[in-house]
């Protein structure tokens, strides 16, 4: 695993770890020789990528809410992590309209309790809360957001997100400047690849399109997003947590997006789905309704690319093929296992 030798044998716990991106950052942990405790409820669809990777059986596997302080906690201490990544959460915009009081309890309870256990144990060294884009108050701007602008999230997801990131802030001035303890938070755009299998999401409505052979239906064809693959923010991830565990001066809120030439959108970036796939995809522009989004979101992601010297490696088409090929090796009951492997190697390696 080119650059990611750091990780080798460290204690490593993660939140969420039944969830599409949490699976992801467990397969490179192990891959990089990590021991790995994940801390999650059940895996919310089926199929799901947890249980079809088969990653339950090479990590300590723990079924618990994180909203259960108690629970998290006595987690903690038998693991006795040096390093956390936070990714629990109620993740969709249109569940939070449905169940607003769910998501502030799991989003910023959640983000509570993580930080109260890390508060109480001794052997954690590298915290990372991983929140989103949408924590900032959205002003349809033609240019990304810093770091440094307001949060202020339209929606119950967004606005818990937000809080999230408040809570952490506040956590380290009062309890983490004066310990050995870095903290940080990373804010990253819409993600993408093979294995997504959420409602609400745009290429997991593609994939089952495709599957069933039904038209795609786009609600906002014209909203633009900064789509990347899974992989790049997972692997900055990584690199922040390791900075700051060797050096607690870069401790920091980071956006983490593609390139601007690779913030793309819906309609754009479902044409390319229906492209790669093949098949004669059909697609239609259907406004079914729903609750308030952004039109514009972009990052400005200048800040960990000048500071940690991350990039961006996969384009939007590059990050389509993957998706498409992963999707189409789970359709026809392939190994998906290898093809998670052959794409971390790949992009390790870049």
């Amino acid at each position: 695993m080119n650059g990611l030798d750091f990780y080798k044998g460290k204690k490593v716990f993660v939140t969420g770890h039944t969830g599409f991106k949490g699976t992801w950052l467990c397969k490179i942990l192990l891959l990089a020789g990590a021991e790995v405790t994940g801390y999650a409820l059940e895996p919310e669809t089926n199929p799901n990528l947890f249980t079809i990777s088969g990653i339950e059986k090479e990590i300590t596997h723990i079924i618990g809410d994180i909203r259960d302080l108690k629970s998290l906690q006595t987690a903690i201490d038998n693991a006795k992590p040096e390093i956390v990544f936070h990714l629990a959460a109620q993740p969709i915009v249109r569940t939070s309209y449905e169940k607003p009081v769910y998501t502030y309890e799991t989003n910023v309870m959640g983000t509570v309790n993580i930080l109260e256990c890390i508060r109480n144990c001794d052997s954690v060294k590298s915290f990372l809360n991983v929140t989103t884009d949408k924590v900032y108050k959205n002003n349809e701007w033609n240019w990304g957001y810093r770091e440094n602008e307001i949060l202020d999230g339209h929606d119950p997801y967004s606005n818990s997100k937000s809080c999230s990131e408040l809570i952490t802030q506040t956590y380290k001035r009062c309890f983490f400047n004066e310990r050995n303890i870095a903290i940080s938070t990373a804010r990253a755009g819409n993600v993408i690849g093979g294995g997504d299998f959420a409602k609400d999401r745009i290429i997991p409505d593609c994939v089952r399109a495709a599957r069933s052979n039904e038209s795609i239906i786009i609600r906002n064809p014209n909203s633009t997003r900064p789509f990347q693959h899974v992989l790049e923010p997972l692997f900055a991830y990584l690199l922040i947590a390791q900075k700051q565990y060797e050096d607690k001066k870069y401790e920091d809120s980071y956006n983490v997006g593609p390139n601007d030439e690779n913030c793309v959108t819906v309609e754009k970036l479902v044409n390319l789905f229906a492209k790669k796939w093949g098949d004669g995809l059909q697609i239609e522009c259907k406004n079914l309704g729903g609750p308030h989004e952004a039109n514009f979101l972009k990052l400005d992601c200048s800040k960990i690319k000048n500071e940690l010297d991350w990039k961006p490696k996969w384009n939007i088409e590059e990050t389509i093929d993957k998706t498409v090929i992963f999707s189409k090796l789970d359709m026809n009951e392939k190994s998906i296992m290898r093809e998670m492997e052959l794409e971390i190697n790949e992009y390790s390696r870049r």
